[in-house]
């Protein structure tokens, strides 16, 4: 669990990191002011992607003890590859659109990666949940109450 908090934590820390770099490096390239830029979406990713998600992760943890199991490591580590290489992509194409150069396709590439990481990482999040749900002693009706 402690490794959850650690990262969500971090992810936080660079949601708002990174909604500073956007405004900052923005406003010294002169960039217009509501032009696009995927430098403007990196902060949110993160702030949900890594901060949020991982807190939710973690009060499931919680209630039903599953990252204990082999599928939640993979889980673990599957989902924070493909937070930091979709991130990472997206501010490298946001920096080269904020300083007027070409993307490559390339870049999509492993932001493609990213997201195919994302996805097996969610898979193996539910299958360790359920696996959790299965193994508690508590029945999930009473979670509600």
């Amino acid at each position: 669990m402690n490794k959850l908090f650690y990262a969500a934590f971090t992810y936080m820390v660079l949601g708002v990191l990174s909604g500073l770099f956007y405004r900052e490096f923005t406003k010294a390239e002169d960039f217009p002011a509501g032009e696009f830029t995927q430098l403007g979406l990196v902060h949110t990713h993160l702030l949900t992607l890594g901060f949020i998600v991982l807190l939710i992760v973690l009060a499931l943890d919680k209630q039903f003890q599953f990252s204990s199991n082999k599928l939640f490591s993979w889980f673990f580590w599957t989902y924070n590859l493909g937070v930091v290489l979709t991130s990472a992509m997206m501010v490298w194409h946001g920096s080269l659109t904020v300083l007027g150069k070409e993307s490559s396709s390339m870049i999509a590439g492993i932001a493609g990666l990213g997201h195919i990481f994302l996805t097996i990482g969610m898979v193996l999040f539910f299958l360790a949940l359920r696996h959790g749900m299965q193994h508690t002693k508590q029945p999930l009706e009473s979670v509600s109450a």
